[in-house]
């Protein structure tokens, strides 16, 4: 498969070190020689030093054969005027990333699409999902739905009152049990446990289970006692707190606090009338929040420009008694300092919006890909064609690589867990959790 990137910044650097594990044919064009020097000296992936909207560039790369053409440079009409030229020049699909809302809105996809644009990425219409996502379940980390919740991922931090600590799975998981664990995080590692291992205090396990199953599996976690959030406080008033504030739910209210008083009046303008309030304020200083409740928030969520402030606030909010926090850290070299730092549920905007675009060249065989940069592991819906690989054995006869596993499928819209001798039929939707594998390499047990 031919790719090109357009943008060696941010999210085109990390998908280009995503997609390089597959071994495609990838080229990075950026007119900026420093980011694409960086980028050689960690990848093995041809770059070119030049303008992404130059007619002769996007030949002299051989755009006409590109199989999937990526814009995500910094300027967004550049995205989609470099995605133009690609579809006119030949390209097979584009996909461009864009920063204002109005292009992300399914009634303008026609348009776009008119104009060579098949895909528009918006990365804060994503991060603004996962962190409502978090939200609605205050004792779970990372929530992954499959197939609109027929299935639901849970990744659950294990703590005093967990009832499964220290038993092997076989004792756990056997065929009556209403869930299955697809993974493991301990410390750096992530484990793809098998029946003789066992789960232990602070493990970060990815539960594989159905919607109605959820109450039980809180109640073995021990987390009952985790209270829902009503009560949200969010630090910095920028794109994703405006599209997070349009997207939660009702029942919850908000207060935004932001410095610049201007943005302040734009954000009385942008939110939802009645939902929340605006502060006009510097969420850093621990005397503000305590004026403005803090001690009576259940969430706490932190979406400044800085990895280092949300954190840290994160932390303050947290000594406050806020049990629910959330933080963008787009600085990777910060995610496992996050974490050790416990600081709750993580947003990389760059990796979730990677991970969207990297489901583009699974040549539509797979759907609602991820990738969990705590696991370190992707998560996919793949959907098992006729006369495939995979519908003509059962799990265990299949020779699943090392690092693969099968959380569950969907069968005519019923989520259902999955043993060794599960058979998987032609159409079933498949969840598959892959950790140092090729996404491509499982791809072909679905064709």
């Amino acid at each position: 498969m031919k790719i090109i990137i357009a943008g060696a910044y941010a999210i085109g650097n990390y998908l280009a070190s995503l997609l390089s594990r597959t071994n495609e044919e990838i080229t990075i064009i950026d007119d900026n020689e420093e980011a694409l020097d960086s980028i050689n000296s960690d990848l093995d992936v041809m770059t070119m030093n030049a303008s992404p909207i130059s007619v002769k560039v996007l030949r002299e790369v051989g755009v006409s054969h590109a199989d999937l053409f990526i814009a995500v440079t910094h300027d967004q009409e550049v995205n989609m005027c470099a995605c133009s030229m690609a579809k006119s020049l030949g390209a097979k699909q584009t996909v461009a990333k864009v920063e204002e809302y109005e292009y992300a809105k399914e009634q303008n996809k026609d348009v776009l699409q008119r104009m060579g644009i098949d895909s528009i990425i918006y990365p804060e219409m994503l991060a603004a999902n996962d962190i409502v996502n978090g939200l609605k379940m205050s004792w779970v980390r990372q929530r992954w739905d499959v197939h609109n919740g027929a299935l639901v991922m849970l990744g659950i931090k294990l703590r005093e009152g967990c009832e499964i600590l220290e038993k092997p799975l076989k004792e756990l998981c056997g065929p009556n049990e209403p869930y299955h664990i697809v993974a493991i995080k301990r410390r750096e590692e992530t484990i793809i446990p098998g029946g003789d291992d066992v789960l232990k205090m602070y493990d970060l396990a990815y539960f594989m289970t159905t919607k109605n199953s959820i109450p039980y599996i809180r109640k073995i976690v021990g987390k009952e006692k985790y209270a829902d959030v009503s009560q949200v406080m969010i630090m910095g008033g920028g794109k994703t707190a405006v599209r997070t504030a349009h997207i939660i739910p009702q029942y919850m209210k908000y207060k935004i606090i932001e410095m610049d008083p201007q943005r302040c009046e734009h954000l009385n303008d942008l939110l939802p009338n009645n939902a929340g309030y605006v502060i006009n304020g510097d969420a850093r200083d621990t005397s503000l929040l305590v004026d403005e409740g803090i001690r009576g928030m259940q969430a706490f969520v932190a979406l400044t420009g800085s990895s280092e402030t949300n954190i840290l606030a994160c932390l303050t909010a947290k000594r406050f008694g806020v049990r629910k926090t959330v933080a963008v850290v787009e600085n990777l070299d910060y995610v496992d300092m996050a974490e050790r730092l416990d600081i709750g549920t993580i947003i990389n905007r760059k990796s979730i919006a990677a991970s969207r675009i990297y489901e583009k060249m699974l040549e539509g065989k797979a759907a609602n890909v991820r990738f969990l940069m705590q696991a370190k592991a992707d998560v996919a819906e793949f959907t098992a064609q006729p006369g495939s690989k995979v519908t003509k054995k059962r799990i265990f006869e299949l020779g699943v690589p090392k690092g693969v596993t099968f959380g569950g499928i969907v069968r005519d819209g019923e989520g259902i867990l999955v043993s060794g001798g599960t058979q998987i039929q032609p159409g079933d939707i498949v969840m598959v959790f892959c950790h140092n594998a090729d996404m491509k390499r499982i791809e072909k047990l679905f064709v």
